[in-house]
């Protein structure tokens, strides 16, 4: 397409382009926005190299021409990306059809970093938020992240332990994680590790001796309850040396039973400091069913169905044409249609206003960008006789804020905990209806009035 637009001579023509999603990842009343950072990341190293254009220029048409013309290959390797980009940052909530991400500049940069920024951006936001949500449902219980080796790469895992982290994770497993990304790491021994001894007694007390103040037991291998009381067993010899075992693992069975008789078991030996740590295909769904159980598990292990999002593994989010300029310098709103209305996107280049009290979000405005807005009223994209009209003495905030300009980075990129700590304040803004797991209540998203009207003329004279 950018070999199109040099073809045609429009490349450098000025376009915007936007990142929405049509609809909340696993039925939930919201999404945690993540991704940025690597986005950063990739849009201040992109170049073509040497090897880029040799390959490019191996490339064959049908007919067996050069698919690229040598002069196009020559443009290329002189390319440095000279876009603006406004975005919302890393750890806020976001909602369905907002505009998540502009990039404005020279159409073929503005196409050239499409695939990109979509497969980031909707990655990292999945896994922020299924991890918000399984923090939701263990309440102030910590979540370990224990999802390496079932994540989709080496790569995938280092953006899902991120990305987990920030969603409400407290610690993860994966080693290189913590390294690259400042994230406290912890885990446990296997069942292997067990299995290389001649018994469970003698893989508890190596592991113990090796790791007398990190030590968690993994009590399943053989027999629970067995297991626990092999635990037990060296939870007093490590007393007897000044130490405490912190914990021990259950990765099967029903556990909501076995951690209570864990639990039992413990405390009856003045054992009550000992946590009881679950794992085993946990989801949001299960940690809260064995919350309602009144489960004795403390600590929370989850993996697979974490990092894969595993029950809604593609967020959909897209990246549309939304203006282009013209000759004599003058914008031109651009809007794509369908049959369905869901996707019709929103012309022109908007931001997100969003409109709180003391207490909580109350709704999400999106307008254009540089409009004069006389009223803070908004309509439902999806339903026109709904309507909501905004007092001015609220609390306003517009969401996207610049990231680069003409190219150049101007945003200071912000430590993982201090998105981590804007998720929090964020998700303590948002009502509880919103969070629960099944039927959230629908958070109010709607669109300017005026860009609201402009919108339908458009479609009316397309459609004519």
């Amino acid at each position: 397409m950018s070999y199109g637009y040099w073809k045609k001579n429009i490349h450098l023509r000025e376009s915007n382009f936007s990142v929405f999603f049509r609809k909340n990842p696993f039925n939930s009343g919201y999404a945690v926005c993540s991704g940025l950072e690597f986005i950063i990341d990739y849009l201040n190293s992109l170049k073509f190299s040497d090897s880029d254009i040799k390959y490019l220029k191996s490339l064959k048409s049908q007919n067996g021409s050069q698919l690229f013309e040598n002069k196009f290959l020559q443009f290329l390797k002189q390319f440095k990306f000279s876009c603006d980009v406004d975005a919302i940052e890393e750890g806020r909530i976001i909602f369905s059809n907002e505009p998540i991400i502009n990039v404005k500049g020279p159409i073929y940069q503005c196409q050239l970093v499409e695939s990109a920024i979509i497969n980031i951006f909707n990655f990292n936001t999945l896994i922020a938020t299924k991890a918000s949500r399984m923090k939701y449902s263990a309440k102030s219980d910590p979540i370990l992240e224990f999802g390496l080796r079932r994540a989709q790469g080496i790569d995938g895992s280092l953006s899902a332990s991120r990305a987990s982290y920030i969603g409400g994770c407290s610690h993860t497993s994966n080693v290189l994680a913590g390294k690259i990304f400042n994230i406290p790491v912890s885990g446990t021994h296997s069942h292997s590790w067990v299995l290389a001894f001649d018994n469970e007694l003698e893989s508890f007390r190596n592991y113990a001796d090796i790791m007398p103040d990190n030590s968690v037991l993994l009590v399943d291998t053989f027999n629970t309850m067995e297991g626990i009381n092999n635990a037990i067993v060296v939870a007093k010899e490590l007393e007897k040396l000044g130490k405490k075992l912190l914990g021990i693992r259950i990765d099967s069975g029903d556990l909501a039973y076995l951690s209570k008789k864990a639990r039992t078991k413990l405390d009856k030996e003045g054992l009550d400091y000992v946590s009881i740590v679950a794992s085993n295909d946990l989801d949001e769904f299960l940690v809260e069913s064995l919350k309602n159980q009144k489960a004795k598990i403390s600590i929370w292990g989850i993996g697979t169905k974490l990092v894969t999002a595993y029950d809604n593994p593609s967020l959909g989010a897209v990246y549309k044409l939304t203006a282009l300029k013209k000759q004599g310098n003058k914008w031109e709103k651009k809007i794509k249609l369908s049959e369905q209305k869901i996707k019709i996107n929103n012309p022109g280049i908007n931001n997100v206003m969003r409109f709180r009290n003391e207490k909580k979000f109350l709704g999400d405005m999106i307008y254009e960008k540089n409009s004069k807005i006389q009223k803070l009223k908004m309509i439902d994209p999806n339903d026109s006789t709904r309507k909501k009209v905004f007092n001015k003495n609220y609390i306003i905030e517009n969401l996207l804020i610049p990231i680069f300009k003409k190219g150049k980075l101007t945003y200071k990129i912000p430590s993982i905990e201090h998105i981590k700590k804007k998720l929090s304040v964020d998700l303590d803004l948002l009502d509880n209806s919103h969070k629960r797991l099944n039927n959230p209540h629908t958070y109010p998203v709607g669109i300017e009035e005026n860009l609201f009207l402009e919108k339908q003329k458009m479609i009316l004279k397309l459609r004519k």
